[in-house]
């Protein structure tokens, strides 16, 4: 499956980890009803931790919105951003393994310019 270049940039800016695309996709197939944080470790078998840094990127992101306390759904704040994120569960679900390499390049590119910002700060 070929992705576009929209897409590949969407992915590797907007997930700071796989567990952050997975809840992400949680959301998105029962976008019906708000999920807690709790809910969401469970589902998932992750952290509180985990799952508390992946809801505040994707809120950031623009991708889930918050319906009272501990409660986040499904809500791309365009059709645009809706769009991308079908077209990323699509290539998640037909390459999951290179999905998961754009994920950790754009984690591992921004802890490469944040080590960058010292090296300059260095000299």
């Amino acid at each position: 499956m070929e992705a576009r270049p929209e897409c590949l940039r969407f992915i590797t800016s907007s997930f700071q980890s796989v567990w952050s695309l997975e809840l992400l996709l949680q959301l998105k197939n029962t976008r019906s009803a708000a999920s807690s944080t709790e809910k969401l470790v469970a589902v998932l078998r992750a952290s509180d931790a985990i799952v508390s840094k992946a809801v505040t990127g994707l809120l950031a992101a623009g991708l889930i919105v918050e319906e009272g306390r501990g409660l986040v759904r499904y809500a791309p704040a365009s059709a645009e951003l809706g769009s991308l994120v079908g077209e990323t569960e699509r290539l998640y679900r037909a390459r999951p393994d290179a999905v998961r390499r754009l994920i950790i390049r754009g984690a591992a590119g921004d802890l490469a310019a944040f080590t960058d910002a010292f090296k300059f700060w260095g000299k």
